[in-house]
């Protein structure tokens, strides 16, 4: 989301290994010691969806946002929150599954096929998911489809692995894999 805005920023890496993010002075910016966590100015935001709402709409001229009062905005807010509230959950329970299945009814996002078939549909139609333009709800899905391929928790779908394609592809994105890497290679 930081390259796709073109703005300035900082990295402060956290080893999650060595619980750097439960350290008190980590706590005090996220009390639940989740990463990331966004300091912009005085406000400090956590949350993916948050993070990427907050700057989409901090930084307008980059487009990255359905501005409010558009009537596009509930669809771009419903793609944007799908992640955490249903997608993440999906996949977090097939991950580690229950010793009982829970009650269809008592899941936000309802069962794991109908999640990823309503989410295949989605991304088939694209490019993006708001159509022809590119927003910080496909930096959210994007990321969580990416991410979930890598470790096989979401299934290489054509529709999934062609989304993932044109995500990798932004200029955008290049530049991010080039930095983690880079980053990743100091750190050893």
């Amino acid at each position: 989301m930081l390259e796709e805005l073109g703005q300035p920023y900082d990295i402060h890496l956290l080893s999650l290994t060595k619980e750097e993010n439960r350290k008190p002075d980590y706590l005090a910016v996220n009390p639940m010691g989740k990463v990331p966590a966004l300091k912009h100015g005085d406000t400090v935001i956590t949350e993916l969806a948050a993070i990427c709402t907050y700057l989409a709409d901090e930084f307008p001229n980059a487009k990255l946002n359905v501005p409010i009062g558009t009537p596009r905005r509930g669809t771009y807010l419903k793609w944007l929150f799908f992640g955490p509230g249903c997608l993440e959950p999906a996949v977090t329970d097939r991950a580690a599954p229950r010793r009982q299945e829970p009650r269809r009814a008592m899941l936000g996002y309802g069962d794991f096929d109908t999640t990823m078939n309503v989410l295949a549909a989605a991304v088939a139609e694209g490019p993006w998911l708001m159509g022809a333009q590119f927003t910080a709800a496909d930096v959210v899905i994007g990321a969580n489809i990416r991410w979930g391929m890598i470790f096989k928790m979401i299934p290489e779908r054509p529709e999934f692995t062609a989304y993932a394609a044109r995500i990798a592809a932004r200029p955008a994105a290049q530049r991010a894999d080039a930095k983690d890497k880079e980053m990743a290679a100091k750190a050893g």
